[in-house]
């Protein structure tokens, strides 16, 4: 199972960017899907998650702001992200936890994607 993620760049304060991440690969099902993110000399903190019954948290600092969402039929997970701010500048991880069809469980990162918010 690969993990294909794209969408980052940079943007100025306040302007909008949609994150993807498809899964491709020997996949039964898929359960939940989340993004992170790390800033320099930070530590990787989870932004959003999104269920197989597609129930979403956010962490505090992005609520309002932006959106997960997931695409059963394309094994795909999306972040809109709006209202963006410096504070958002980090290299943004897709996370998806799911089942092989030959049973294996599996949780896996993509390649991170690098967004940059100017003041």
């Amino acid at each position: 199972v690969q993990l294909q993620a794209s969408g980052g760049g940079l943007v100025q304060a306040g302007g909008s960017l949609r994150l993807s991440c498809a899964a491709s690969g020997s996949i039964l099902s898929l359960n939940s899907m989340a993004w992170h993110r790390q800033a320099p000399g930070k530590q990787r903190d989870m932004v959003a998650i999104i269920t197989s019954g597609s129930i979403t948290n956010y962490a505090d600092s992005v609520k309002g702001r932006f959106t997960i969402s997931r695409d059963y039929a394309k094994n795909t997970v999306y972040l809109q992200m709006n209202a963006m701010e410096p504070e958002d500048t980090a290299v943004y991880y897709c996370n998806i936890e799911g089942r092989t069809t030959l049973g294996t469980v599996f949780a896996i990162w993509g390649q991170g994607t690098q967004v940059t918010v100017s003041s």
